[in-house]
Order: C-alpha cells, then sequence, then structure tokens
C-alpha cells in the first residue's frame, strides 16, 4: 500500500544534510503544531519563519502569493504630506466633471466612459498632488502612461486647473472643428498635453517598461541625468490579459528598473465583466510579478476593514477572503447586507460569531465602498513605499470599486464600461454624496451643468501650489525642438560611388552607411541602433566592439569569442540595443528613443533592423503607436521581398510590408535598389526629421541580403529618389520604328527588368527604358496631395504623371511585392499600365526558382512587356507563345 504521505522527490535531495536528526525534529515540530492548533496555524509559523529568514539576510526562495490583505497595514501608513479635506474637494470636483462632460456629449451620440475614472480617481489625484514631477522643475519630469479610459477624469482636472475651456470640455470626441479634444491620450491630437498613446491596451505596460530602461541608457551613455524621472503605468486588471502587458516584466526586473511604477486599478471588472470570474485576479498578478521579481504591493481594503481583521482572531476572515472568487465579490457590493451576512459570514461558524459583532452600516461600508484605492492615505503609503524601493520596479495591486461614486445603477454592474450618461436624478444623488455646492437651478435647461469652484479659490490655489512644488503641470508635452546638424558628406559620398566590381546587398550598404554616421563628431552618439538578436544576420557584428551593446551591468564575464576581432562586447556605455527574440521590444524601444526629443529634450536617431515580415505584420499596432507618439527614425526591414530570402519559405517571405505601411500616414516607405539611393534617402531623411523644419515623420525602408555589384550614382537623379521614381537607364532602339515600353523596378526587381531589357533588344527587337521606382508610396502621396489640390482649384499634376510624360509605350511594373503595392500609383500613369508582382504564399527554393514560380524573372517580364504590345497591335500575337517555348515558361 502506498503511504499518503510519502516524500516526493524534490531539489533538497540534492543537497547535503548534515544533520539528519535535527531535520527531522523541525519536521516533528511543525507535525505538533498542525495536530495541535491546525494547518492554519502551522503555515503562518512556516510564513514567519521565512520572513524571519529574509530579515536576517538567509537567502531563501520568495513566496509568490500573500495573504488577500494589505501589504502596508494601518499602523504602518507614513504620515499624509498635505491637506486631505481639500484634496476630497477637488477630487470630487473632478468626479463631477468628468462625469458631466461625458454625459453632455452623449448628446451627439459621441459616446466616452465614466465608470474606469470614477474607480480611480485617487490613483490619480494622490499622483497629481504629491508624486508625479512636472516638466518645468529639474530634469525631464515624470512619464505618466494614463489609461485611456480614465481620460475624461484628466481633462477635469486640466478644466479645473484652467489648461482647458469648458468650450473645450463640451467638444469631447469632436474635433473636427479644432477645439475638441480626442477621446484618449493622443499626442498627434493634443501634443501639448498627452506625451504617450495608451488605448491600445497592453501596448502603454510594454512601453513603460522600456521607456524606464531608455531612461536609463540616456543617463549611462551620459546623454542625459535622468534620474530624477519616475515612469508611471496606469493599468486596469483587464489589460493585464493582453500578452504585451506582461512580456517584458523580466526585463523590468533583471535590469533592476526601481524607476518604474505600474499602478493596477483593480475594479475586478473588463469590458463585458469580471476579469477572473471564478478565481481572484489580484492574487494571479501577485505571482506573476512577484515571480518576474517585482516589488508587489497590495492596497486592498480601506481603514473600515481594519476592525474587521481586529476581530478576526482565528484567521477566518482571511481565509474567507482568499477563496471568494471576484465575481462573488462583485456580487456581494451589489446585494444587501442579509445576503453579505449569509452567503459569506455564513461559510464557516467562526465567521458568523465575528458577524454578531459588526452592524449592518459596518458590513456595508466595507463591502460597498471601504476599498484601499478609494482612499487617499493608503494610496499616499502605496507610492511612498514604491519610489523609496530599490533595486526593483514596483506594481501597487489597488482595489476599486468599478463606478465608484456614480451611484448604484453603475457601481459594480457588468454593463457600466458601455453605460454613457447619468440622469439628472444620478447627478443630484451624486452631488449630494460629494458634497458640492451645485444649486437644482443650474439642470433647468436639461443639461448637468459642469462645475468650477472658481479660478481664485482655495481648490485651485491648493492645486496649483502643489503642480508648482512639483515641477509645473502635469500630464504635459514639451518640445523644445533643436536641429541637428547635417553629417559630413563623407559618409555618403563612399555609397555614391557604387561598389565597383564587388558585388554588396543593400541591407550591408545601410549598415556601412551607419557605421559612418555613427563616427561623426557631432551626430554619431546619437544614434541608436536596435536589432532583435539578428546582429549577425544583417552585418552588424562589425559594431560590436566599436560601439558596444548597451548592458546596465557592463560586462561580468568573458566572452567565448573575445580573441576575435568582432567580439561580443557588453558595455555600460554601448550604444546598441540587442533585444533578444522580441520585435515588440526593440518596436518599445524604438518609440522610446524616437520620441526622446520630446520625453527629455535630446534628440535620438533611431534606427531598428529586422527581418521585414516580422515588423509591420507582427508588431504594425507599435508602429501605429509610434506615429500616435510623433516619434522619428528610421525603420529598415531587411532581408526584404518575397523571393530573396532563400530557403526559409511562407513565414519569412514578405510580399506586403509596403502595402501594410502605406496605410499609415506618418511612414514613408522606400524600396530602394541601389547603394547610392539609400545614401540618398537617409540624408533627405535626416534633413526632414532632424533639420530646422523638422517633422514628425519615420522612414520604413526594405533592404535585400542579395549581393549584387553597386553602381555609381548618376548625375541628376537625387530628385526623382527622394520623390519616387527616376530614369535609370534608357533603352537605345535598333530602329526608328522598333516597339517601345517603359518598365519600372524598385528594390532587387531593378536587376531582373537590366536583364528583361536586355533580352527584349536581344531577342525582339522591342527597346525598354528602366526607371528605378524607390517609393511607390511616396509617388501615391504625391498624386493623392495633387487631387487635394484640384478640388480646391488649383492645378497640380502628379510627380509620377509629370515624369512619365511623353514616355513612348506602355507601362509595367515589377517589384518583389505583391501587385497591389505598385498599383497604388496606376490611376496616375496615362499610359497603359500592368504590373507583375509576387502575390500569394511564399515558399521555399532558391531566388531563381521563386522568381519563375510567380513570374517575376527576367523571362516572365519579357513574356508580359510583350503580351502589353500584342494588346496594342504592335507586335503579333505568335510572339507570346515564341517567347513562352524560347524560355521554358
Amino acid at each position: 500500500m502506498t503511504d499518503p504521505v510519502a516524500k516526493l522527490p524534490s531539489e533538497l535531495d540534492q543537497l547535503p544534510d548534515r544533520d539528519p536528526e535535527e531535520t527531522a525534529e523541525w519536521a516533528a515540530s511543525l507535525d505538533a503544531v498542525t495536530k495541535a492548533a491546525g494547518p492554519h496555524r502551522a503555515a503562518y509559523l512556516m510564513r514567519r519563519s521565512l520572513q524571519h529568514a529574509e530579515g536576517a539576510g538567509i537567502a531563501l526562495p520568495k513566496l509568490l502569493e500573500t495573504d488577500y490583505v494589505n501589504t502596508i497595514p494601518t499602523s504602518a501608513e507614513p504620515a499624509f504630506d498635505g491637506d486631505l479635506e481639500m484634496e476630497s474637494k477637488i477630487t470630487a470636483w473632478n468626479r463631477w466633471n468628468a462625469a458631466a462632460m461625458v454625459t453632455r456629449g452623449a448628446r451627439y451620440g459621441v459616446g466616452g466612459h465614466i465608470a474606469t475614472f470614477a474607480s480611480a480617481a485617487w490613483l490619480y489625484e494622490t499622483g497629481f498632488n504629491h508624486f508625479f514631477r512636472g516638466k518645468e522643475g529639474d530634469g525631464s519630469g515624470d512619464q505618466l502612461y494614463i489609461q485611456g479610459h480614465a481620460s475624461p477624469g484628466i481633462y477635469a482636472r486640466a478644466f479645473l486647473d484652467g489648461r482647458i475651456s469648458e468650450q473645450q470640455l463640451d467638444n469631447f470626441r469632436q474635433e473636427s472643428g479644432g477645439e475638441g479634444l480626442p477621446s484618449y491620450p493622443h499626442p498627434r491630437r493634443l501634443p501639448w498635453l498627452w506625451e504617450f498613446p495608451t488605448v491600445s491596451m497592453g501596448l502603454g505596460p510594454l512601453s513603460a517598461i522600456y521607456q524606464a530602461r531608455f531612461n536609463r541608457y540616456l543617463a549611462n551613455r551620459n546623454i542625459k541625468d535622468t534620474s530624477n524621472s519616475h515612469v508611471w503605468a496606469f493599468l486596469g486588471d483587464g489589460e493585464m490579459d493582453e500578452p504585451e502587458s506582461t512580456a517584458a516584466l523580466a526585463l523590468a526586473a533583471r535590469e533592476q528598473l526601481d524607476n518604474l511604477t505600474f499602478v493596477i486599478n483593480c475594479n475586478l471588472q473588463r469590458l463585458d465583466g469580471p476579469v477572473r470570474a471564478n478565481f481572484r485576479v489580484v492574487q494571479e498578478l501577485e505571482g506573476a510579478f512577484r515571480g518576474a521579481g517585482w516589488n508587489v504591493i497590495k492596497t486592498l481594503w480601506g481603514n473600515a476593514w481594519d476592525e474587521l481583521f481586529q476581530l478576526d482572531t482565528t484567521g477566518a476572515l482571511i481565509r474567507r477572503l482568499r477563496e471568494v472568487p471576484d465575481a462573488q465579490f462583485q456580487t456581494y457590493a451589489t446585494r444587501d447586507v442579509a445576503y453579505i451576512r449569509e452567503h459569506f459570514f455564513g461559510a464557516e461558524p467562526a465567521l458568523a460569531e465575528l458577524a454578531k459583532l459588526l452592524s449592518d452600516a459596518k458590513i456595508a461600508e466595507c463591502f460597498y465602498s471601504s476599498r484601499g484605492g478609494h482612499e487617499a492615505r493608503k494610496v499616499y503609503a502605496a507610492y511612498r513605499a514604491a519610489v523609496e524601493h530599490k533595486g526593483a520596479p514596483t506594481v501597487i495591486l489597488a482595489q476599486t470599486v468599478k463606478g465608484y461614486t456614480l451611484g448604484k445603477g453603475f457601481e459594480s454592474k457588468n454593463a457600466n464600461h458601455q453605460m454613457k450618461k447619468l440622469s439628472t436624478d444620478e447627478f443630484k444623488s451624486m452631488r449630494e454624496l460629494l458634497g458640492l455646492p451645485i444649486p437644482d437651478s443650474a439642470f433647468e435647461d436639461g443639461l448637468v451643468p459642469y462645475g468650477h469652484p472658481g479660478a481664485d479659490s482655495p481648490e485651485v490655489r491648493y492645486l496649483q501650489e502643489r503642480r508648482a512644488a512639483l515641477g509645473g503641470p502635469a500630464p504635459a508635452r514639451r518640445v523644445h525642438a533643436v536641429a541637428l546638424p547635417q553629417p559630413e558628406e563623407r559618409a555618403f559620398k563612399a555609397l555614391y560611388k557604387g561598389s565597383g566590381k564587388q558585388e554588396m546587398a543593400t541591407t550591408m550598404a545601410f549598415v556601412r552607411l551607419v557605421k559612418d554616421l555613427m563616427r561623426d563628431k557631432e551626430t554619431g552618439r546619437r544614434w541608436v541602433p536596435i536589432v532583435p538578436d539578428e546582429a549577425r544576420t544583417f552585418g552588424m557584428e562589425s559594431l560590436f566592439p566599436s560601439a558596444g551593446i548597451y548592458s546596465p551591468l557592463g560586462q561580468t564575464y568573458d566572452p567565448v569569442d573575445r580573441d576575435q576581432l568582432m567580439y561580443y562586447k557588453e558595455a555600460k556605455d554601448g550604444q546598441i540595443l540587442n533585444e533578444g527574440i522580441t520585435e515588440a521590444g526593440a518596436m518599445a524601444d524604438f518609440i522610446a528613443a524616437a520620441t526622446s526629443y520630446a520625453t527629455h529634450g535630446e534628440t535620438m536617431i533611431p534606427f531598428y533592423i529586422f527581418y521585414s515580415m516580422f515588423g509591420w505584420q507582427r508588431t504594425g499596432d507599435q508602429m501605429w503607436q509610434l506615429a500616435d507618439q510623433l516619434g522619428k527614425g528610421f525603420i529598415v526591414g531587411a532581408t526584404a521581398g518575397r523571393t530573396t530570402l532563400t530557403g526559409e519559405g511562407l513565414q519569412h517571405a514578405d510580399g506586403h510590408s509596403h502595402l501594410i505601411a502605406s496605410t499609415n500616414p506618418a511612414s514613408l516607405n522606400y524600396d530602394p535598389a541601389f547603394a547610392y539611393e539609400i545614401a540618398v534617402i537617409v540624408k533627405d531623411g535626416l534633413r526632414r526629421m532632424y533639420g530646422p523644419e523638422a517633422e514628425n515623420v519615420f522612414y520604413y525602408l526594405t533592404v535585400y541580403n542579395e549581393p549584387k555589384q553597386q553602381p555609381a550614382m548618376p548625375e541628376g537623379v537625387e530628385e526623382g529618389i527622394v520623390k519616387g521614381l527616376y530614369r535609370f537607364k534608357e533603352g537605345t532602339p535598333a530602329t526608328a520604328d522598333a516597339p517601345r515600353l517603359q518598365l519600372l523596378g524598385s528594390g532587387t526587381a531593378i536587376h531582373w527588368v537590366l536583364k528583361a531589357q536586355e533580352l527584349l533588344a536581344a531577342d525582339w527587337g522591342v527597346t525598354a527604358d528602366v526607371w528605378s521606382a524607390t517609393s511607390w508610396g511616396e509617388l501615391r502621396r504625391d498624386a493623392l496631395e495633387a487631387d487635394e489640390a484640384l478640388l480646391r482649384g488649383e492645378q497640380q499634376v502628379p510627380y509620377v504623371t509629370q515624369a512619365l510624360s511623353g514616355a513612348p509605350g506602355p507601362v509595367l511594373a515589377v517589384s518583389d511585392w505583391m501587385r497591389a503595392v505598385p498599383d497604388q500609383i496606376s490611376q496616375w500613369v496615362d499610359q497603359d499600365w500592368s504590373s507583375l508582382g509576387t502575390d500569394g504564399f511564399g515558399l521555399s527554393d532558391t531566388r531563381d526558382a521563386a522568381r519563375r514560380h510567380f513570374g517575376v524573372d527576367a523571362q516572365s517580364i519579357v513574356v508580359a512587356a510583350l503580351a502589353q504590345l500584342v494588346r496594342r497591335g504592335e507586335v503579333p500575337a505568335s510572339t507570346i507563345k515564341e517567347a513562352r517555348e524560347r524560355y521554358g515558361l
């Protein structure tokens, strides 16, 4: 018969036991306590022993979960540094105006969210009054990632402070007139207020971690002292289900980012219902963060619970709190006291006895409203502990009631996220609860009034004095535009000359250019190379020993390749951000660097290089975040196209990133064919993004891993390269009446097109001009602007129309992308138009075989060109069949 308590295998079995008899005595003592006082007492003693051991400096693994109580007991709370009565009045006004703004907007059907800020009001107000540093003090101030659905409360506070007018509040979610407010934090829409777009849930927490890390990067590289900057990320417990929300927790702990605090509003509700209906999300989050190495502070219960915990001499209350699932606890907040007595306290005799000592009013207070996140003193204690903790980031798990103070029609209701307004009676009840001096006569026009105590009122003076002491208004975005000098011409000239007889891929050309630019005396240190663990794939290993890979610890080991010229060198002041296998993390790096000109007043030039397939397809949401945040820099899709990456196959074969990128208005997208084109584009990009008239755009360049001889730059092509199209090689007619056509190629396809030009002339007597289409997207952007000008009564001819004007014959466009990419410009081409591309799924094969498969190799281009000429009656119809047979198609 198997022993039910037989010892299971353990890692302890591998450790030497110097005194087995003593070990047995300890085990026997634990058994005795369990038998005499119960397992709960034994567990308590074990935890006390672990706590004592930790305090004595004995290294032990930490527990991943603590009891469902506050981390900081009431007796240990620090003195509150402020006027709580005054702050309560300020918070009441902000609660009111946030709800009024959304309710008034409901007249126009524009919606809005009320319940989120109602639950989180004290989480924000305590920070604004005591912790969040502004940008008018020393350093850059704090970085605040505001929960998107809480934006009405931030607008309400800005209104009280005089930063936003009543007219603007009334134009919430009505921006087209120019005086409106965006629905959520959007720097591109309200750039003086918002720094970080956060409503695409999950991106806020990920970006906050990398922003805190980038702050340290700037300091360790001696670019800016960021020691006084703290990153605060306000998140919802439901938002933590997004994979990005927890993707970088280990990074934050590993790099000891004690300049970072997550504040998770645990109101136990997501958009449709409970976050963890049958479980406990607070405990789950605690385990995840503790396991990742974070400092965890739980702020769950308000002061009303103190009496209950003091009466709980058996531990029954704490046990009950740990076992009640979140959905049930949400139900308690909506049911009467009798229900709570029966279903909560009736669970075991000890709790029933405890309940007899409690009045109905006390139980109602505890279960309806008394949460740690609703009490300023408890939030203050948590924040103080967070900023004083050293060596690890902190997460504060603050329990609240969603819809708090909005009345029984809102509080803890599953549907409250979708509820957009309160009735007049509900507002009047809210007024009484908050103690606001708003008369009934203010409702006579049928609209809920905004409330304001006056610009010179004690509340406003207190608010402004607090903000002045903390460094000015928050949130706030400030741009101190300082143009960077243009780099020396030498770096660009190296690519203008071409590669001679040597073959070089355009990926290598780009890396060589950046390597030279990083040596520039004025701007070299401002480059931020970012790569997700593929530096060697892109030929970047030469940067390792010269620029160094950033690590806050430096290099604490002897690298295995130390005796090699291009060894793996980590350094505290390293310039390269090599993120490991995380495109999402690398993009978060890029966003932090790309917006440093505003966040820190320090302009950086990031370039992020990656497998092009894993950019816009995998992290496209972050590309939009970058655009929203007005970021600048170079995003480089390497090993681009559907046929250049031999052997990798479908999941690596990108034929569509340019199409996705074309949907982003801030992205300038280029598909250069030659090294000199890259030099011209990068040079112009530095001017546009970092020159005296800097634009809030970023560049997407695709480069290829196919080695080719790089020609020298022809004269006078710079404008065409930047605008997107120029004639690279004019055909020479064999006869005066030879058929002609125009071949447009982008990226690596230019080489197939050039070969097709030769075949057309040699085999069929057809003359073709070859054009390099460096940017289908910029050609389209220019054409759209011309169309808009026409609607205004202005005559403006699209550049592509001008460039091809008078060019004889039809146009055939070819790329290593799906046909929809070049087809973007077809309507502005006067000539007959057709295109070839790599539509469909990728496949593993040689480059030649893949191109034949997709029908874009030189021979296929020849047949397609002849087909166009057949349709025009310029060559016999039999030519197509003849060509196919000749080329084995």
